[in-house]
């Protein structure tokens, strides 16, 4: 069947999802279950496609702003049949098949191979499209052309070029600009404690957002936008709002733990990531947001809780997931151990075996601190060894942010050490090059936090050198980066208490009983606290 075009292109619309507010986050979507394909908040997207398919071409790009990626390709695989001269659709497949640009990672072999097939299309249906849209078209194609030889990097700020040049060229669509600030976001340095191009997206952003409260792009990136200690309570808006908005995409349910776990808001981070977790048809991208859910549910002490994530994520032991998501799947069980200081747990954790270099670092940095701190020096050295021959593997393929975290695990680990051999001095050294070497990256946005802060375990190497007040100033400088971490509040507490600082031993200790409130298991932390404040 032939269609009639119009020489303009046509606006097309999602209609709004919810107005965009800070109600309670339960309020906001109870009622409204994810797998419901209605509900993705408000996009306009001009696009000179056929009149049938105008709707359902936002509805694609909805999806795509809240990271709903196979069921974005669906909606454009299904444009580009019904439609097969709308060029855009091709395009959206296009960045469909990118992911998630926050990762810093590229996609698999074949979704770059069917991306570049995607967009080659696009352009060469490109003669029915637009300037503006031929512009999106050029954008993909900065990502996609040559790929086999140039690093993902260097072709994420090709297309961040190419959006910023639309962005110029048609500053009368908002679409532009949302595009624009979120290869800015994803092309932020990590090791940027200025968090320059964050702020710089935000401002472009924020004025969109008090206009367009229902926008899932606008919400959503602000808050990868604001994903940093210092940057954090400017993003409790859109975190409040966006699982609101497009309670349909899974992602979307799990996005606002990303500012919630910033601050310590470890109730709204569980009940966000249970409902995400729930929702997500992919097991495999589940365990995304049950990391989640157990680094929360471990600083309020619900361990039981915790361990019934850990059991349900990896019920098969011979399954470990390859690709960035395994960070999650290792991580899971190594945080159930070192949380509740378990060392000799850790140290028995299990090795995953084809693991990505960080991933498996996960497990091994776990087990040397594990075995270094439960008497098995041996075993120690064994897994740092192990350390330093993944983080080798990291440089030299120019990965130098995770091997800037794999050294970091490298350092904390031979702290504990040489503790055990008695190295003092060397120990201190290690332990605090350890700190700055990993506070001088931002974390990434796969995981929840580090697996055991390293300036936190200094503090604890600090408190059993008997050095309790710079204990206490490791541990309080974790808890401006960590805020509300239960531990860090328990070892403040300790090194207060043992300085003879009663006041600000009372006011950790009950710190730590306010975020323990709800706690399940019978943790020695909670006992010394109670004890203390009963004594003062």
């Amino acid at each position: 069947m032939l269609h009639t075009r119009r020489s303009m292109e046509r606006t097309a619309l999602v209609i709004a999802a919810a107005v965009a507010s800070a109600a309670p986050l339960a309020a906001q979507v109870h009622d409204h279950p994810a797998g419901d394909p209605t509900r993705l908040g408000s996009v306009t997207f001009a696009v000179s496609c056929a009149d049938e398919v105008a709707a359902d071409f936002a509805t694609g790009v909805a999806m795509l702003h809240s990271f709903w990626f196979a069921a974005a390709d669906s909606a454009f695989s299904d444009i580009a049949r019904r439609d097969p001269q709308c060029a855009m659709a091709h395009w959206g497949r296009a960045v469909a098949l990118m992911g998630n640009p926050m990762t810093r990672a590229a996609p698999s072999g074949e979704a770059l191979a069917d991306g570049l097939a995607a967009i080659q299309q696009a352009k060469e249906l490109a003669g029915n499209a637009s300037h503006r849209e031929q512009m999106y078209i050029d954008a993909a194609l900065a990502y996609y052309t040559d790929y086999a030889s140039v690093d993902h990097m260097t072709r994420m700020r090709a297309m961040e070029a190419a959006f910023a040049a639309l962005h110029e060229a048609h500053p009368e669509d908002m679409e532009a600009a949302i595009f624009h600030a979120r290869t800015m976001v994803a092309n932020a340095p990590p090791d940027d404690r200025t968090f320059a191009r964050q702020l710089a997206a935000a401002k472009l952003m924020q004025p969109l957002f008090e206009q367009h409260p229902d926008h899932p792009g606008l919400a959503h990136y602000l808050i990868h936008a604001y994903d940093a200690p210092p940057l954090a309570e400017q993003g409790t808006r859109a975190a409040f709002a966006y699982a609101g908005i497009a309670p349909s995409a899974p992602h979307a349910l799990h996005m606002p733990s990303h500012i919630f776990t910033r601050l310590g808001y470890w109730d709204e981070s569980i009940e966000t990531n249970t409902r995400s977790a729930q929702a997500e048809p992919d097991p495999d991208a589940a365990v995304h947001p049950m990391d989640y859910m157990v680094y929360a549910y471990l600083q309020q002490g619900r361990d039981a809780e915790a361990l019934e994530v850990v059991r349900r994520a990896v019920q098969n032991d011979d399954r470990l997931y390859g690709g960035l998501l395994g960070y999650n799947f290792t991580a899971m069980p190594a945080r159930f151990a070192l949380e509740r200081n378990a060392w000799a747990e850790a140290a028995a954790l299990r090795v995953p075996v084809g693991a990505l270099p960080y991933v498996e670092a996960i497990t091994r940095f776990a087990r040397a601190v594990g075995a270094a701190r439960s008497g098995s020096v041996e075993q120690a050295q064994e897994e740092v060894a192990a350390l330093e021959s993944l983080a080798a593997k990291l440089q030299a393929a120019n990965d130098s942010y995770w091997a800037t975290i794999v050294n970091a695990q490298r350092l904390a680990a031979s702290a504990w050490i040489e503790h055990a051999r008695g190295n003092s001095a060397e120990a201190l050294r290690l332990a605090g090059e350890a700190s700055a070497l990993e506070g001088s990256v931002e974390k990434h946005p796969v995981t929840p936090g580090p697996i055991l802060p390293a300036r936190e375990l200094e503090g604890d190497l600090l408190l059993e050198m008997a050095r309790p007040g710079d204990a206490l100033a490791a541990y309080e400088a974790t808890l401006t980066v960590e805020p509300r971490r239960a531990r860090a509040h328990a070892g403040a507490a300790r090194a207060a208490a043992a300085a003879g600082d009663a006041a600000r031993a009372a006011q950790h200790y009950r710190a730590l009983l306010e975020v323990m409130a709800r706690a399940t298991a019978s943790r020695p932390e909670l006992q010394a606290a109670r004890s203390y404040l009963a004594a003062h």
